[in-house]
């Protein structure tokens, strides 16, 4: 987009981050927010003192320039201070042959913060030690999943994002 700035940064440190590393996309631009109206602190925590928006999306910029969106910020889960995005899991037990849909959730964890959590649609007779087992050798300590749920069908929108804000409440209600 004519006169739109572009830039990805660790989340954590605000360092501006090179092609092919994962980071938070900000913008800026004239067609981008001024601020939230009356609401100086939910304006700041949103654009800083030189008019870049955080858009709490995480992204790779590829070394054509490329843009891809791979998570939201706010969905990321800090296991002992590293972050694990969902959708990184999600794709690895999408390719399990047993597993016809999956989403990974945070639960809270005393020893670690958060521990990830994953919530699946089965093919077959799955057992969830077997799986957490099966995405133990494919991932780092810090990602392996700490539960699964067996489901009947994970909650989506009409365009066929996954409702955390639902799997969480579920999560609540089971442990």
């Amino acid at each position: 987009m004519p006169g739109t700035e572009l830039r990805v940064v660790d989340p954590e440190t605000g360092a501006d981050l090179g092609a092919g590393e994962r980071g938070e996309l900000w913008v800026r631009g004239p067609q981008t927010m001024a601020g939230y109206l009356h609401r100086p602190d939910a304006t700041a925590a949103m654009v800083d003192a030189d008019g870049w928006l955080r858009t709490g999306d995480l992204v790779v910029v590829d070394d054509d320039g490329e843009v891809f969106i791979v998570d939201r910020l706010k969905e990321l889960i800090k296991v002992n201070g590293f972050q694990v995005a969902p959708a990184e899991l999600e794709a690895l037990l999408a390719t399990h042959p047993a597993i016809a849909d999956a989403a990974v959730i945070a639960r809270p964890d005393a020893a670690r913060g958060e521990a990830p959590v994953a919530v699946v649609v089965t093919r077959e007779t799955l057992d969830a030690d077997d799986l957490m087992d099966w995405v133990a050798r494919r991932v780092a300590p810090y990602k392996r999943l700490r539960a699964v749920r067996f489901v009947a069908s994970i909650p989506r929108t009409a365009s066929g994002k996954i409702l955390r804000r639902v799997l969480i409440e579920q999560e609540r209600q089971t442990v």
